[in-house]
């Protein structure tokens, strides 16, 4: 359905290709040189992160595209809330409308829609029915404001890893085994948003969409030259199960074998595409859109023309929600129900608990 530039980014180029994108590697070197600066400025102290008076945990990626950051995000506020610590999530809200500090939920109310929170922060509102969600730029503000009016014992952060300006006591790196670090040139050339040497500042790596461990070693080699200390942990999804337009849950057994077309405006459909089939539904068709899409009924139209060929719409929770909003009753439509399964998940877990167990600097 739309020009994806950046599957092409994903992988290595072809002589031809590569001349064809030559003038995005000149447009790299300035990309290159201030995300440098950047972060040179506040490895010598030019610049102070500021801090907050309670753990930070940071979930982030070097990459454009989805690695799993909202579902780890979930993973870690859900448990964190088992175990007795109540936390919020601070994310900047892609395309939302409201300004800084904005509460997309107060852990009991939705208090914004999609187009004022933007998709995933609403997405984490209907799901993480206790927790604090609070979007804006100024993640530090945001914070102040969780601690102040909701009373939480610490902030987890949504795609934080280049969010500088504030301290984080613990950075999880994401990594995307199925795209890695593409051919390794910085945007808008390639799909790298820092140089493979930030690498560095991450105290935990997670290689996602992992379905061998064992086949990772030249990804884990050249984390290792990169930072030979860093814990490196696995992850692979999990269907849980499907919800439907009324938020009605089901058991994914009945689209094991069935037609199926794959609806999706996400970063990396590929591994949507990939997880239905691995887990046995017949994909005979795929609608793609780019990531954020906001559906309009134009598209619902369109997908009720491709729908009559197959037995089910399968789409992902992040689209649904913003499905929901238009007239889909006409289309067989449900969304996978997912989370991110850890190898390890004992040990990867006890590490984000010690920080509330250590003493917070001032």
């Amino acid at each position: 359905m739309a020009f994806r530039l950046d599957r092409f980014l994903y992988r290595k180029k072809s002589v031809g290709l590569r001349a064809m994108l030559f003038p995005l590697a000149l447009a790299s070197h300035p990309y290159r040189w201030a995300v440098r600066l950047r972060a040179l400025a506040y490895d010598r102290g030019a610049f102070t992160p500021k801090r907050l008076p309670c753990p930070v945990i940071s979930v982030g990626n070097l990459t454009v595209g989805g690695t799993g950051k909202t579902p780890l995000v979930m993973f870690l506020a859900r448990h964190l809330v088992e175990r007795g610590i109540p936390v919020s999530v601070l994310t900047r809200g892609y395309k939302g409308r409201k300004g800084a500090g904005a509460v997309v939920t107060d852990g009991k109310t939705i208090l914004l829609s999609p187009e004022e929170a933007g998709d995933e922060p609403y997405l984490m509102a209907n799901l993480l029915t206790e927790v604090p969600i609070l979007v804006g730029k100024d993640r530090w503000a945001s914070g102040q404001k969780a601690l102040r009016d909701h009373r939480v014992r610490g902030v987890i952060l949504d795609d934080g890893y280049q969010h500088l300006q504030l301290h984080r006591d613990l950075n999880i790196l994401l990594i995307d085994v199925e795209i890695g670090f593409g051919d390794g040139s910085l945007l808008p050339r390639g799909i790298l948003r820092e140089p493979l040497s930030s690498i560095r500042r991450a105290d935990l790596v997670l290689l996602t969409k992992v379905k061998d461990p064992d086949a990772c070693s030249a990804l884990e080699s050249e984390l290792r030259r990169r930072h030979p200390s860093v814990p490196i942990f696995h992850s692979r999804y999990e269907i849980l199960g499907l919800v439907g337009p009324k938020r009605e849950q089901e058991p994914f057994d009945p689209i094991r074998g069935k037609r199926v077309l794959a609806l999706s405006g996400i970063g990396n459909p590929h591994s949507f595409l990939s997880l239905l089939r691995t887990e046995g539904a017949n994909v005979v068709n795929e609608v793609s859109f780019p990531d954020h899409h906001a559906y309009t009924a134009q598209d619902v139209r369109v997908v009720e023309g491709m729908a009559k060929e197959v037995d089910w719409v399968i789409t992902t929770e992040k689209d649904l929600v913003k499905l929901r909003r238009l007239k889909i009753d006409a289309l067989p439509l449900r969304a996978l129900r997912i989370e991110p399964k850890i190898w390890g998940e004992r040990e990867f877990l006890k590490r984000v608990m010690a920080l509330f167990a250590a003493p917070q600097k001032p």
